[in-house]
């Protein structure tokens, strides 16, 4: 080993504190960048893997009933590959000891030959014997909620109809990747089922013989999609088509979708800043080090060492510490990436998920670190160039503090010695205290955007379930029902109100913007299910127009005041022209809210309702539900505290599990910020620190002039710190919002006052830790000089 070499580990067990820390927050940057990585490409892959190997379709055309003699035509259309047909209906799922029905989907499948399209993946069982028309593949998420297995009974209530079937296998599918009862929006294994039957047993169940009600397609490459689904739906509209659509418009792709969409934008925009952070503390390292070692670079000139030499020193010096956190970091993103990617498969329903991080993120990793600390390193080797060795072995010309703010008579009357010294090193040293007040401030900051992002998953709970939709029960029923439905429900013994309303299926357009969706048509003064303003007032809903929610309104482009083209995809298939009168705040989805009798109205289906929100008594809610359940026109019965658990545990334990994980980091990220501030001022002040204690001033007196300074520091960068920290609020409660969910940017006090605890925690912690060092300070040792 060179003697450059000598010198730079023992420097690195000098600071060995501080390069530990600087590693970490490198390695935190690193980690979330590889495990995002490997997460994003995990999904995607395994996604398109699983999609090609069961041949899932890329069109979807859902119809009232067609002849199957059609699917020959609809394959005529240019650019269809293939194309099959199916039944895909409705049912219920009577469970002994459940109260509530379980709402079903019944898919059919081909009697005597695999899918030709929507194939299933066998978890356990065997497939359907066609001449058993009893039997059934049933949801695997489901049926281990439920603790059913091949071999058990299920009783399922079709068209109205009550029947038992046995169960042969337990299936999963690329089309149930994310599962959710019909109209709504949280996956939940426990209340939705998908049974798979013989298209022959299906067909006669829903009175659909020699017919099917929904075609799927796939598409050859150079196939337009918009002008396939124009062809689809003139060729479907007279046997009550209601609206093909592509892929990207399946409810269950389109939150997997939104879910790598969103780890990406996160991998864009998270590790930068704790590489930043890194490399801003690397900086301030280095160039203080070069600052207290200007003899030594001098006289290793002397001796015949080029600048460039000296420089690749210094180099080295910081190139160990970051490829240290960079190969850290790649260790620890492989490990937290394999946790999470168990978190996905269950979450998304992957018959497999394996881990897999692309190459290149490692080197990006490594590259990405390697750069964010040159950057820091290239300002500091300037200074090492600039030097020459008569300069450089002087000793520095003393700072002239003439021209510096002074203390007043008043603060030296009130000051002892001690505080005096604090606030002169303070004061005559600008330019460090404001770079460590900044570097505990972006600490904080971090601690505040990922505290208040927790507290505004809990505000969107409470505030959907308890301030916009306040009913105990939502019925759904088969079909749109005259509303003395409504009347019937409200002569039920212990039903205290009931609000209908009626669903209708739709395409928003407006310009160049579409989107797939719905309207809810609402009663003038909706009590049990509202539309909200931002400050979370009711809003009173217009006869003369529609009203959009914000997260909706933002993906149309449009405002109140213009008009909105609705392409309704049920019943007749009018195109309405409607004005948009208002924008709501929606925390879960993106509803449309019409006055129901102007919905009605428009459809020309006077006097019609799709369901009803209740409030009942609990104490007779079990009563309730029995009725509801003989009910044939009930299509459906959901329950707000079930859909509120559904939602907590999606935040808990799928897609929003990842912000514990960025909770932490930033938890992390603050100690060290705080304890390399310590560490910093410790190692440049020891010399002034050991004269104080030979000229006779206490440990106590010396450790209170360093921890003085670290305390004020601290104290200023509370304010900035929640300052930056409520717009860095901003900008992660929109990295979080998917239509899934909208996460409000509110004001939480108690995550600032979370993040500010937590920084001064840090910094007694640091300062101990320093302090310890202070009184084991040797004064011999300290006072020498280095060369």
């Amino acid at each position: 080993m060179t003697p450059l070499d000598h010198k730079l580990l023992r420097d690195l067990w000098r600071v060995k504190g501080q390069a530990i820390a600087i590693a970490v927050v490198i390695a935190l940057g690193v980690l979330m960048l590889v495990m995002m990585d490997g997460l994003i490409n995990s999904l995607t892959e395994t996604k398109r893997t699983y999609y090609e190997r069961y041949r899932f379709a890329e069109v979807f055309a859902p119809v009232k009933r067609a002849p199957e003699h059609l699917l020959d035509n609809i394959a005529k259309i240019p650019g269809v590959a293939a194309v099959a047909g199916r039944i895909n209906a409705g049912a219920l799922i009577n469970l002994p000891g459940i109260a509530v029905p379980v709402r079903a989907q019944a898919v059919s499948l081909p009697d005597f030959a695999p899918p030709r399209l929507n194939d299933l993946y066998l978890a356990a069982g065997r497939r359907l014997d066609p001449a058993r028309p009893d039997e059934i593949l049933l949801l695997e998420g489901f049926a281990k909620v439920h603790g059913l297995s091949p071999g058990d009974k299920l009783s399922a209530t079709m068209s109205g109809a009550k029947r038992t079937f046995q169960i042969v296998g337990l299936a999963q599918a690329p089309e149930f990747l994310y599962s959710t009862p019909p109209g709504e929006l949280m996956p939940d294994d426990a209340r939705f089922a998908v049974i798979w039957m013989g298209e022959h047993s299906l067909a006669a169940a829903y009175d659909l013989k020699g017919a099917f009600n929904e075609a799927l397609l796939t598409l050859t490459r150079d196939a337009r999609l918009p002008e396939v689904l124009d062809q689809l739906d003139r060729m479907l509209a007279s046997y009550g088509g209601l609206g093909a659509y592509g892929v990207d418009d399946h409810f269950s792709d389109r939150f997997v979708s939104e879910e790598i969409k969103g780890l990406a934008m996160s991998s864009k925009g998270v590790p930068p800043i704790f590489l930043g952070v890194a490399a801003f503390l690397l900086y301030i390292v280095i160039s203080r080090m070069v600052e207290s070692e200007r003899e030594q670079i001098g006289l290793l000139k002397a001796f015949g060492y080029s600048s460039g030499e000296v420089g690749a020193h210094y180099f080295k010096f910081i190139m160990a510490i970051a490829i240290s956190g960079a190969l850290l970091g790649c260790l620890l993103g492989v490990l937290a990436g394999r946790s999470l990617s168990s978190v996905y498969q269950e979450y998304y329903k992957f018959p497999f998920l394996v881990f897999q991080v692309d190459p290149a993120a490692f080197l990006m990793g490594v590259a990405v670190s390697v750069l964010a600390a040159s950057v820091g390193g290239v300002f500091v080797l300037r200074k090492v160039f600039a030097l020459t060795p008569a300069t450089a072995m002087r000793p520095p010309a003393p700072a002239d503090y003439s021209r510096s703010v002074g203390i007043g008579k008043t603060l030296k009357a009130v000051l002892d010695q001690p505080s005096r010294i604090v606030v002169r090193g303070l004061i005559r040293q600008p330019g460090r205290a404001l770079a460590a007040v900044v570097g505990i401030s972006a600490g904080m900051a971090l601690s505040v955007a990922m505290i208040s992002l927790m507290s505004g998953f809990d505000r969107v709970l409470d505030m959907n379930f308890g301030v916009i939709e306040r009913s105990d029960v939502t019925v759904s029923f088969v079909e749109p029902l005259l509303d003395k439905t409504v009347y019937e429900l409200q002569r039920m013994e212990g039903v205290i109100e009931v609000e209908p309303f009626r669903s209708v299926s739709a395409t928003l357009r407006h310009g160049l913007y579409t989107y797939r969706g719905g309207i809810s048509g609402l009663v003038a003064e909706p009590r049990l299910n509202r539309a909200v303003d931002d400050q979370m007032q009711a809003i009173y809903v217009r006869a003369d127009g529609i009203i959009l929610a914000k997260s909706l309104a933002d993906i149309l482009h449009i405002q109140p005041g213009e008009t909105l083209t609705v392409e309704v995809r049920e019943g007749r298939r009018p195109v309405l022209q409607v004005p948009v009168v208002g924008v709501a705040q929606a925390l879960l989805g993106a509803p449309t809210y019409m006055q129901i009798g102007t919905l009605n109205q428009a459809l020309k289906e006077q006097n019609r309702v799709s369901g009803a929100y209740l409030r009942i008594d609990s104490a007779r809610s079990a009563v309730i539900y029995h009725k509801l359940k003989d009910m044939p026109a009930v299509a459906g019965v959901s329950l707000r505290e079930e859909s509120r658990a559904a939602f907590k545990k999606v935040m808990d334990t799928g897609a929003g599990a990842i912000r514990y994980v960025m909770a932490a980091i930033a938890g992390v990220i603050t100690f060290g910020i705080v304890y390399n501030s310590a560490r910093i001022t410790f190692a440049e002040r020891s010399r002034d620190l050991a004269s104080l204690r030979v000229i006779g001033l206490t440990t106590g007196e010396t450790g209170f002039i360093l921890l003085g300074e670290l305390g004020i520091i601290t104290l200023l960068a509370l304010p900035l710190g929640s300052l930056l920290g409520y717009y860095l609020s901003m900008a992660v409660s929109v990295a979080f919002s998917t239509d899934l969910y909208s996460i409000p940017a509110i004001f939480v006090p108690e995550s600032y006052g979370v993040a500010a605890l937590a920084v001064l925690g840090a910094s007694a912690i640091s300062g101990w830790l320093v302090k310890r060092d202070v009184d084991r300070l040797d004064l011999v040792s300290a006072l020498k000089t280095r060369e």
